[in-house]
């Protein structure tokens, strides 16, 4: 018999953090492009960012057709995403969300693409759709300090889902502070540790 879990969150009752979501306005679409393992995850980020963010879209899938790829893609985008070597070089955004295009005349960003998957399934998820590598990039840099401390990563300075989205928004949005959006995330690692504590003792 399956275990019971909340509707909205996905996660046992014990553990529900739905008490925590917030509803936060944005005017910079988020679109989520989450792998379908990544969803079966009990830490999962990205649908929680889904759930507070109240314009957003998720997309399950490792790879999106073609015809779906180029209406998403209508809407002047961006690409959350760390600027690797084996990426192709893409404009940049500066501080106010704006690129250059070809006619040398600035673009506002209306949309934010963010993939939600460990690090080696975000790879495959631009190798199989590679168009999104060649959107401009949002780079997150500084000293980034990722309190997700119930799941590891194996990358230095690396940031959760929902992390990387509040940063980010508050930097394409810099009239907006989006540091509530982590809430839900602060109550999720809460409630998990306080689990494992139950657990061992």
């Amino acid at each position: 018999m399956p275990r019971e879990t909340c509707n909205t969150c996905l996660r046992p009752p014990n553990v529900c953090y739905c008490s925590a979501l917030v509803k936060l306005a944005n005017t910079v679409k988020v679109v989520i492009i989450q792998h379908p393992q990544e969803g079966k995850h009990p830490f999962n980020t990205g649908r929680m960012a889904y759930l507070c963010l109240n314009n957003s879209e998720m997309l399950i899938s490792e790879t999106l057709a073609p015809q779906q790829l180029g209406q998403l893609l209508k809407t002047p985008s961006a690409l959350l995403y760390p600027s690797l070597q084996w990426l192709p070089e893409t404009p940049q955004l500066d501080k106010g969300g704006s690129i250059l295009n070809h006619k040398n005349q600035q673009v506002k960003i209306e949309q934010l693409i963010v993939i939600d998957a460990t690090w080696k399934k975000s790879k495959k998820i631009l190798h199989l759709n590679p168009r999104l590598q060649q959107l401009p990039r949002l780079n997150l840099n500084g000293n980034l300090k990722s309190t997700y401390t119930i799941r590891k990563t194996t990358v230095a300075d690396g940031l959760s889902t929902i992390e990387s989205i509040a940063m980010a928004m508050t930097q394409l949005e810099d009239r907006s502070d989006f540091s509530s959006l982590l809430q839900p995330f602060a109550k999720m690692i809460s409630l998990q540790q306080r689990s494992y504590a139950l657990e061992t003792t």
